[in-house]
């Protein structure tokens, strides 16, 4: 049976990834922001996977975008099994010196109020479908806190706090859970780390090499097809955070 797929954030890099891995036999609707023409490049690899790819666009960082996109996706189906919360960003490095009001109200809505109001604005497409599930994106900035990004890794800490939160609630039907990535190489990093700092961080690693994108997607795959799991975040990060 075919599955219907939602990825937020599924232009570039992890979302991507995501969006190709469950792409055969499956119908992946797409969510990008700006970058259509990443969009429809994801959009034909999945196609050329086995795929059915629908591209839905929505600015996720407020009300009336995820209102949008939850309308987009309700006209191409009435029901939904997968949805990857995947939309985020750093957006900005700050000190706590420097913080600013709008750039919290900036992360929070992009990071967290998204994932909130997509859940809940899928919960019947969700409740139509088979075994569904919800898979959010947390990070290691939630575990180490993310200096300069302090505010992005709280807005984390929150995903890891609403995926328990949703799977108690959504339990027995609606299984959730979230991944934290380590650092992955996606366009993600390009405007807030340098080469120098992303060279950084694999030597930290203690398998001496940042991720990439497909480790990422795996895990979201693996959280898909496992109905004994629930309300958890599994951590994929080279050993960079360790239990």
């Amino acid at each position: 049976m075919a599955r219907y797929i939602l990825v937020t954030g599924a232009s570039t890099g992890i979302g991507a990834e995501t969006a190709r891995l469950l792409a055969e036999g499956n119908v992946v609707f797409v969510h990008y922001n700006a970058s259509r023409d990443a969009a429809e490049q994801t959009g034909a690899e999945v196609q050329s996977r086995g795929g059915t790819a629908h591209l839905v666009q929505a600015d996720l960082a407020t009300e009336a975008g995820c209102d949008a996109l939850y309308s987009l996706v309700s006209i191409l189906t009435n029901r939904l099994d997968v949805l990857v919360n995947n939309a985020g960003g750093l957006i900005e490095r700050q000190s706590l010196a420097e913080l600013e009001w709008s750039l919290m109200e900036r992360v929070f809505a992009l990071n967290v109020f998204s994932a909130m109001m997509m859940t809940r604005l899928c919960l019947p497409l969700l409740e139509r479908g088979h075994d569904p599930c919800i898979v959010n994106i947390s990070s290691i900035a939630a575990r180490h806190g993310a200096p300069t990004a302090t505010i992005y890794g709280a807005a984390k800490g929150a995903i890891d706090s609403l995926t328990r939160g949703m799977a108690g609630e959504l339990a027995p039907r609606i299984r959730v859970n979230a991944v934290a990535p380590g650092v992955i190489e996606t366009p993600f990093h390009d405007k807030v780390s340098t080469p120098e700092r992303m060279r950084e961080f694999a030597g930290r690693t203690p398998l001496g090499r940042n991720g990439q994108a497909i480790h990422i997607a795996r895990a979201i795959e693996f959280l898909i097809d496992n109905d004994f799991v629930t309300g958890e975040t599994i951590d994929v990060n080279g050993g960079l955070f360790m239990r």
